[in-house]
């Protein structure tokens, strides 16, 4: 009998969007270790099959599929193929995300569009037909990417922080109407956490040591640090939660 202390996830299937690299993989990755197979959705299908390898080595079973979430019109195939082959869908982790750093007054349509298609309305219908498969089986949890964007203004980052932050309000409003339905949404929130959509601020130095000096841990967030609360709001630790976003940022948040 599996130890639900040690592999909370066990038996679950989830998929996790993004899951070629930093953060998706990091997820995915912990996930699999808690105890879920994973199906890993990302353009890249070589990084991909690596990652996919990393999640065997665990001992789970990992199903890599093709995926650009801004183009809509896949998604219900795609999660239909994953959930078939994993045998149901348990968790989407709506993680895939792009971001380019642009002053206002220069975003024009194309980029504000690419930003807001694939972070927002690419995570709702990825939560759409994850909840489709999941709402015949009575339950499931959605674990929402959301940023420190959706609490505060970063300048050059309005097309992104627009969309995480309605990220939030998508994830309350689809928590309130699917929990009769046993489908819980949650988000969490990563702080500052060095990835490649992040790199163009840690290559400034004097960035670096204005945010160290703002966040109360004293340190950036580290991958890992991601990993335990995802598990618990996938979980059943967390049944009765849902609507809830958790700001995983070294106290960021609350010290302004």
């Amino acid at each position: 009998m599996v130890d639900p202390a040690s592999e909370p996830l066990a038996g679950r299937r989830a998929l996790v969007t993004g899951a070629s690299r930093g953060i998706g993989e990091a997820l995915a990755l912990g996930l699999a270790a808690a105890g879920a197979d994973i199906a890993l959705a990302g353009r890249d299908r070589a990084a991909l099959d690596r990652v996919a390898e990393a999640v065997r080595q665990r001992g789970r079973q990992a199903v890599p599929v093709v995926l650009d979430v801004a183009d809509t019109g896949g998604i219900d195939r795609v999660f239909a193929t994953a959930a078939a082959a994993l045998g149901g869908l348990d968790i989407l982790v709506n993680n895939a995300g792009v971001e380019e750093v642009r002053p206002s007054l220069a975003v024009d349509e194309a980029l504000w569009d690419r930003i807001v298609d694939t972070n927002l309305k690419g995570a709702f219908f990825c939560a759409r037909a994850a909840a489709l498969l999941m709402k015949p089986r009575g339950r499931g949890a959605i674990l929402n990417l959301c940023s420190l964007t959706s609490e505060v203004g970063v300048p050059g980052a309005v097309p992104y922080g627009a969309s995480k932050t309605g990220l939030v309000g998508m994830t309350r409003a689809l928590a309130t109407e699917w929990a009769k339905d046993g489908i819980r949404v949650n988000g969490i929130g990563p702080g500052y956490f060095r990835t490649a959509l992040t790199e163009v601020f840690y290559r400034d130095e004097a960035w670096q040591q204005r945010m160290l000096a703002a966040i109360p841990a004293g340190r950036f967030g580290r991958m890992d640090d991601l990993v335990g609360p995802a598990v618990f709001l996938c979980s059943d630790a967390a049944a009765y939660v849902t609507g809830q976003v958790l700001y995983v940022d070294g106290g960021y948040l609350a010290s302004i």
